[in-house]
């Protein structure tokens, strides 16, 4: 037993967190918990957007109801969304549509790499304080890869390209895919367009992997993505860290998701999967699955 402990002590003591690829880490007190979601239904929390009126918008990966809460997790109402069902929903979206800002679920969940392809629901965002009617899908694609089956947990608007970026978790490197607003939008079925390989993130650490057996494997992998309202910067989440992009205005997400982002280890816990930026420059909401799930608030300027 003596001899497991030593073991164990010098392993630990030998794999703490590394700056990012480059040399871009950051810490700091860079997380804030602003609350737990109240709802007892929202036990698997995979997605997230910023709404207007100062509210978020998530939902579970399974079900078909979003929920409206604040910043706190206060539940606000939840929404049966009639005409969608739910496979593996992953992530959550905000575009403008003629009519006005639709909500967008990404039903792209593929763990086993087998489906022939995915789904993309358009919903009309509910008015401000009406969060008690159902919602009804007014539109729905199908959308399938050039190179097959991925798994994706991550969906996001690009406003500079005006279209929805997707990013793979389980490939090695990522993969971005992109899918142009306007086909989404009228298309029953879009191929998606490849873009770019992604440089790996900061791979697991014999300290990951000892303790999170759960997830230390996949650690690495992007399980949720958003782009700030001005389009400049990209905020992607994996069970260990937030990683942030930042995108000149002669680039594209292409180009900038090639050089080394920044770095912040957190917020504590090892199954974060949905992430969005606030209305306040700068800021990102973070949650996670399980119950109770915190919401974290990040904050660059603590």
């Amino acid at each position: 037993m003596r001899t497991l402990l030593l073991f164990l002590s010098l392993l630990l003591a030998g794999c703490g967190p590394s700056a990012a690829p480059g040399g871009n880490g950051a810490t700091g007190p860079k997380f804030v918990k602003t609350g737990t979601l109240e709802s007892r239904k929202l036990d698997e929390a995979s997605g997230l957007q910023a709404g207007d009126n100062g509210v978020l918008y998530t939902h579970n990966d399974h079900g078909s109801t979003i929920f409206v809460i604040d910043e706190t997790g206060r539940n606000l109402g939840e929404l049966t969304v009639r005409g969608a069902s739910n496979r593996d929903w992953e992530d959550i979206t905000r575009v403008m549509g003629e009519a006005g800002p639709m909500l967008v679920v990404g039903d792209v969940g593929d763990n086993l790499g087998v489906r022939k392809d995915v789904r993309l629901y358009f919903i009309d965002e509910p008015a401000a304080g009406n969060y008690t009617d159902d919602l009804v899908v007014r539109h729905k694609v199908d959308i399938r890869y050039p190179d097959g089956p991925r798994d994706v947990e991550s969906i996001a608007y690009d406003p500079a390209s005006d279209s929805i970026l997707m990013l793979s978790k389980r490939d090695h490197p990522p993969r971005l895919y992109s899918v142009p607003l306007d086909l989404a939008l009228w298309e029953e079925e879009v191929e998606a367009t490849f873009l770019a390989e992604l440089p790996e993130l900061r791979p697991p650490t014999r300290k990951d992997l000892l303790l999170h057996p759960k997830n230390g494997m996949w650690i690495s992998q992007a399980t949720g993505m958003d782009i700030s309202a001005d389009g400049r910067t990209a905020a992607v989440i994996t069970y260990r860290s937030l990683y942030l992009f930042t995108r000149g205005a002669d680039e594209t997400w292409p180009e900038a998701f090639q050089r080394p982002p920044v770095e912040y280890v957190g917020p504590p816990g090892s199954d974060e999967e949905a992430v969005a930026f606030g209305p306040e420059p700068g800021t990102v909401y973070i949650t996670t699955e399980g119950r109770p799930a915190p919401i974290y608030r990040f904050e660059p300027g603590l």
